[in-house]
Parts: C-alpha cells; structure tokens; sequence
C-alpha cells in the first residue's frame, strides 16, 4: 500500500494586543527563521514584538532613506557596512532590534565570524534610523532609540513625519530635536553622508 505524505496545514493565530509573549533567543530565531517574511523583534526582557507591514507612505519614505544611505554606502564601502530594515542585530542587553536603517563601522564588521554575519548580527549598529509610522507608539520608539545609545550606537535619528521632527541621540547628551528640517548630517560617524528630508515630509 503507498502512503502519501502527511502536508501540514498552516494556521493564522490573532493575538490580542494586551498579550505578551515570551520567548527565548534560541526560540525567537527559531520563529524569525520560520517567518521571513515578518518583522519580528525581541526585547531584553524576551517579549516578542511582531511589526504589521508598512503601508504605502511609510514604504516610499523608508525608501528614500534606505536609497540615500545605500549611495553614501556605495562610495564609502571602506568604512564599513549597511543595512535595511530587514536585518535583525541582537544587542547586548539580549535584545533583537530590526531599525529602519543602519551601518556599522568597518572594524566591527570584519570583527565577525562568517556564520555570525549570516544571522541575527551580534552587535549594536554604529548608527540607527528609526522611522515613525502611524501605527508606531513615540513613546515605545524613544525607549529603543535609548536602548541602542545604551548598547553602542553612536548617532540615531527618529525620523517622525506626522510632527515633520527629527529627534537626534547621541551617547551621553541631551536628546537634540529638529523642527521641520530640510536635511540630516551624518557628522563625524558618516563623514559626507546628508539625508535630504524632502521625501520624507511629502
């Protein structure tokens, strides 16, 4: 008698938004490796986050962002790498954060091994771009933009278009906040790179 193969059927799960989930760093992995599709982030803390999809302006501004960063990149590969919103970076405090964008400075890069920079990175960016969608809570970006100036990140922007503000981190000073800026200066972490915002706002 021939026996076919069991198929296993895939089923959606809603959660409600007031349940928090736990996960482990070797089972978050193991549901992101399963899910590449979504943007799953894990806090210090292992709560999984699941981010919905961007809608249209907040992809066309993303990728804005993303393309301008990526040109810099291009013409500045010697001092290190970048990176999409789809790369997960696991920090030091045990946390896994996806930004918006985000590069990393060349030693630090050359610093891992083969099989590290496949999966989650196990490092801090250098710089980070968090960008602020509808459905985003400021509140809750303000914390992760924090959490990376704890764990490394030297110069971060968030990126909030519904107030057309910039709110600038740097390690050790006073959260900066611009009104309605016409650009973003990489200053001495990307020598040379501007962001123009005029994407971005419209």
């Amino acid at each position: 008698m021939t026996q076919t193969p069991t198929q296993t059927q895939t089923l959606s799960l809603e959660l409600p938004g007031s349940l928090v989930l736990h996960v482990t760093q070797a089972q978050f992995e193991s549901i992101a490796a399963a899910n590449r599709d979504l943007r799953l982030e894990r806090t210090a803390q292992g709560e999984l986050i699941v981010n919905p999809p961007t809608g249209g302006e907040s992809g066309k501004r993303n990728l804005s962002i993303s393309t301008q960063l990526g040109n810099w990149f291009e013409a500045h590969e010697e001092l290190g790498e970048a990176f999409d919103s789809s790369t997960g970076f696991k920090l030091p405090n045990g946390a896994d954060r996806s930004p918006d964008a985000s590069w990393v400075i060349r030693e630090s890069w050359e610093s891992l091994t083969p099989q590290q920079r496949k999966g989650f990175v196990p490092l801090c960016p250098d710089f980070v771009v968090e960008l602020r969608s509808e459905s985003d809570s400021l509140p809750k970006l303000q914390a992760k933009m924090r959490e990376y100036m704890d764990n490394g990140a030297r110069l971060g922007w968030l990126i909030n278009p519904q107030k057309m503000q910039v709110e600038i981190y740097r390690p050790g000073q006073e959260v900066e906040v611009l009104e309605n800026p016409k650009q973003l200066s990489g200053e001495d972490i990307l020598p040379g790179f501007v962001l123009n915002l005029k994407r971005v706002w419209t």
